[in-house]
C-alpha cells in the first residue's frame, strides 16, 4: 500500500471510529461497533472497512444495518473530512470475525 493509500485509511478509519462510537445506538442498537481494518484500492475510490461488533443480541442484524446505511455513512463522514480529502471513497463494509476465531482457537487450546 502506498503512503497516500495508508494516510487516506487511517483519516477514514479515525472518522469512522468517532461515528460509530457516537451513533451506536441509532446504527447497531446498543451494540460496540468496532473498525479494525481500512484498505483502500489503488485508485483510491472504493474503501474496504472491516468492522467487528460486540455486545449485541444479533450482530448479524447489526451488521446488515451498517451496510444498509453505507451511504448515509459516507455522506456524514465525507462532511467530516471534506477539508482533508477530495473525493470521499466508496465504502465496502466486510464483518471481520478475527476475534471470534481467536476466541475459538482459545477454547479449543482449553
Amino acid at each position: 500500500m502506498s503512503v497516500r493509500q495508508e494516510k487516506i485509511a487511517s483519516v477514514i478509519k479515525k472518522e469512522l471510529g468517532i461515528y460509530f462510537q457516537q451513533n451506536a445506538i441509532i446504527i447497531a442498537k446498543g451494540a460496540m461497533i468496532t473498525v479494525t481494518v481500512v484498505r483502500m484500492t489503488q485508485d483510491l475510490s472504493i474503501a474496504k472497512v472491516y468492522i467487528s461488533i460486540f455486545g449485541g443480541k444479533n450482530n448479524d442484524d447489526s451488521f446488515n444495518n451498517v451496510v444498509n446505511q453505507a451511504k448515509l455513512i459516507r455522506h456524514e463522514i465525507s462532511k467530516v473530512v471534506r477539508n482533508q480529502l477530495r473525493k470521499m471513497p466508496e465504502l465496502h463494509f466486510y464483518s471481520d470475525d478475527s476475534f471470534d476465531y481467536a476466541q475459538e482457537i482459545d477454547k479449543l487450546l482449553r
